[in-house]
């Protein structure tokens, strides 16, 4: 099959779990159908679903990230020893580990096509991801913890894993507690990292979206909990401050000169 084939595949294959999507006609616009494969990817249960199906869907996957254009760390500005700056979308990075700023659910984003990272993280890594953190969700048996981060396989991404980690919500005035959970997030991924032996992580902006926390007070926790805790443990890890705003870019390009 070519890609077409495999994109026209997996959207019958996810229509035809959804009875009540049945009667839905398959557009013909190359396009819409990929807004049409991705929004039925984000709406569907962790669940589990034949070898046919993750096989196409992973062959598809592969071959839309690699097209996207993989970035390795040759690619990205080496700011300071061991630390690098790189703007654009986390889920085209060949590196040890991403951080997902997940939400305490830990599943992913439901609402299709959205442009959050968790939703961009679930979509082009593939429908094992939700899966398996259900599986981590459930047992554990509670929400995920704010502060606290999960590792799991990366999929179909370039990179090897993605550290999920549940930032603060700022809600009103930001607070030495919002302060704290922030580095606690930074500090749990760097943690978790370094015990499955991740050379590399990729970190995004935790909590400066949706969650409100404002973007410089949040790039000066990053760096200042990234720098104590290699000093404290004398890790080697390389750590990528991955923006998407030149707000937050120009940020930690201040911070980090």
């Amino acid at each position: 099959m070519n890609q077409n084939e495999k994109r026209l595949f997996l959207i019958k294959r996810l229509l035809k779990e959804q009875p009540r999507y049945n009667k839905i006609q398959i557009p013909v616009d190359i396009e819409e159908q990929k807004t049409m494969l991705r929004s039925l990817m984000n709406i569907r249960m962790p669940d589990t679903v034949d070898d046919e199906f993750l096989n196409v869907q992973d062959e598809y996957l592969i071959q839309v990230n690699s097209e996207k254009g993989v970035v390795t760390l040759s690619d990205m500005e080496e700011i300071q020893p061991d630390v690098y700056i790189w703007k654009g979308d986390i889920t085209r990075l060949k590196v040890g580990a991403i951080v997902n700023a997940a939400n305490s659910g830990m599943t992913g984003c439901y609402q299709p096509c959205h442009n959050c990272i968790d939703n961009c993280i679930h979509t082009y890594a593939g429908i094992q991801l939700r899966l398996t953190c259900a599986r981590i969700m459930e047992e554990q048996g509670d929400e995920e913890p704010t502060g606290q981060a999960k590792i799991t396989p990366a999929y179909n991404l370039p990179c090897d894993y993605v550290i999920h980690t549940v930032g603060p919500i700022v809600q009103g005035k930001l607070t030495k507690e919002h302060e704290e959970l922030l580095a606690s997030c930074y500090r749990s991924c760097l943690e978790i990292a370094n015990e499955n032996g991740v050379e590399t992580i990729a970190f995004c902006c935790i909590s400066t979206g949706i969650f409100r926390f404002p973007n410089e007070r949040a790039a000066e926790i990053a760096v200042k909990t990234m720098k104590d805790y290699k000093e404290k443990t004398g890790s080697s890890i390389k750590v990528i401050f991955n923006v998407f705003k030149d707000l937050d870019e120009e940020i930690y390009r201040e911070m980090l000169r």
